[in-house]
């Protein structure tokens, strides 16, 4: 599978403008946040996102000056709602990097996370994207509601398969959804293609999910450290299907320990034990290639070409990565 600057070099031009483009976009006269914006920005990772975007407009249609506007409202978005979320975590780190709140407390970052939301609806109400502002809210507002529908069950252990695509559908595939639609929207695509790619998003960023799950299960060589989501509590694929393999009393138990292992790491052991042992990342892994088929079905009945190639790609990596 090619790295991601393999990938990336169709687009590589367009990325590198984008980089400026999302830098003038940040800037601020005011001395504090000029300085905070120039350090989100040096943190950049792989730019999964605005590869998505940029794809998905020469898939359809070509790239314009709106595509690089669409691109920088969805990273200014995003990112205040990360900046928001290290608050709402209590995260002091965010790839390997001093979180914004861990440098400058909870109050200049709620305040940085507003600005990045107040400059993204300028950037797009001073050119008249309106359309595009009108995808990328919608996201954010998905991605709001996912979260909290999250807090609300894991509270409850409420688990079950409908109500784990419900979260994951709203709190990290639209936001993919919202890059691939986007895109189209900014080459100029009908209502049409638009949903078409925005629900190509949508099945990526299902199988991207689903995938990340299942690392919780794994080697401890990856992103995050082994058994993170069970110690959050977190309702994740492999344990639905695990619990849906067995009795009733072995499913109490497992709740139960899932609930009160209190970071006891023998009992969390157990609880990864039991979900490899009853096929969970089996039936999980499944589960995400059939997601990753749904978005190769939609991705071609689009021309064969560079953009294509591009987003099948791209699917691969955030299906098939280890890590």
């Amino acid at each position: 599978m090619p790295g991601i600057e393999e990938i990336k070099r169709p687009i590589a031009a367009d990325i590198k403008a984008f980089e400026n483009t999302f830098k003038e976009s940040m800037h601020s006269d005011a001395p504090l946040l000029d300085r905070i914006t120039h350090y989100i920005v040096k943190q950049k990772g792989k730019q999964m996102r605005p590869m998505f975007v940029f794809f998905a407009a020469k898939l359809c249609g070509g790239i314009s000056e709106s595509t690089h506007r669409g691109a920088a409202l969805v990273e200014l978005l995003h990112t205040a709602t990360l900046v928001h979320d290290d608050v709402v975590d209590n995260s002091y780190e965010r790839r390997g990097f001093f979180s914004i709140n861990a440098l400058w407390k909870n109050k200049i970052a709620v305040l940085v996370g507003d600005y990045l939301f107040s400059k993204g609806l300028l950037l797009s109400v001073d050119n008249n994207e309106h359309g595009l502002l009108k995808i990328v809210a919608e996201a954010v507002k998905q991605m709001s509601e996912g979260e909290l529908l999250q807090i609300e069950k894991v509270r409850k252990m409420d688990i079950s398969e409908a109500l784990y695509f419900d979260v994951i559908r709203q709190k990290t595939a639209s936001l993919i959804a919202s890059c691939c639609a986007a895109g189209a929207a900014s080459a100029g695509a009908d209502e049409e293609t638009i949903e078409k790619m925005r629900l190509f998003g949508e099945y990526v960023g299902i199988a991207f999910q689903i995938k990340d799950d299942t690392f919780d299960f794994g080697t401890d060589k990856i992103g995050k450290p082994l058994g993170i989501d069970i110690k959050e509590k977190k309702i994740t694929l492999p344990l639905i299907y695990a619990l849906s393999n067995t009795g009733r009393t072995e499913r109490k138990r497992i709740i139960n320990l899932v609930k009160n292992h209190q970071g006891d790491h023998g009992k969390i052991q157990e609880i990864i034990d039991f979900v490899v042992e009853k096929d969970g990342l089996v039936s999980a892994n499944k589960k995400m290639e059939e997601y990753q088929q749904k978005a190769f079905e939609i991705l071609h009945q689009f021309t064969e070409g560079e953009a294509r190639v591009g987003l099948e790609q791209l699917v691969l990596y955030t299906t098939e990565r280890k890590k």
